[in-house]
């Protein structure tokens, strides 16, 4: 038993030890090293990858709160170009309001229809340019003519010539008015 202990004894010695071997001692510290800067690598790519998703979301939200407000602007703009051609006939209707003889009963059916057509388009959110002596404003009012006065202030409407109207902010048509210099 002795003898198997010297011959453990003697390859124990004759076998480098890890530690002894630099080639041992530098294999598993550059191969942690390798795998540390590939972490570090993939971290960074994560993190860059997470931040362009990120922007591709916010890209993506901004996309559908423009397209949601350009169809919302066709919409209004569509309304807006159809209800403008129907105007003129309303604008018949007031005129013939204007001439109809006293206690016709067919002149009161007239005005009836008149009233149902301005309720709609209140309804629709189409509403009539006040004009008459207030300040004139080329954003709502087209000048037909400029008359001296001396009823109402200079720069101001004098009479309406046909009604202008808006829907929302926009402008369907502006007033046709008379100003006075």
């Amino acid at each position: 038993m002795a003898k198997k202990m010297d011959k453990q004894e003697e390859i124990e010695e004759t076998q480098p030890s890890a530690e002894e071997t630099p080639e041992a001692a530098e294999q598993p510290s550059d191969e942690r090293e390798a795998l540390i800067q590939q972490l570090k690598e993939a971290e960074s790519r994560a993190v860059e990858y997470k931040d362009g998703w990120a922007r591709s979301q916010a890209e993506f939200q901004n996309f559908r709160k423009r397209v949601e407000r350009d169809n919302e602007l066709f919409k209004a703009s569509t309304k807006g170009d159809m209800l403008k051609k129907v105007l003129p006939v309303l604008d018949d209707l007031e005129r013939a309001l204007q001439n109809r003889p006293a206690d016709n009963a067919w002149a009161s059916g007239v005005e009836l229809v008149a009233r149902k057509f301005q309720n709609i388009l209140e309804m629709e959110g189409v509403k009539k340019i006040e004009a008459r002596g207030l300040a004139f404003d080329p954003n709502f009012h087209e000048a037909i003519s400029h008359e001296p006065s001396e009823e109402v202030e200079s720069g101001h409407v004098i009479d309406v010539v046909q009604n202008g109207y808006v829907i929302g902010e926009r402008v369907i048509r502006p007033a046709l008015v008379r100003v006075a210099q």
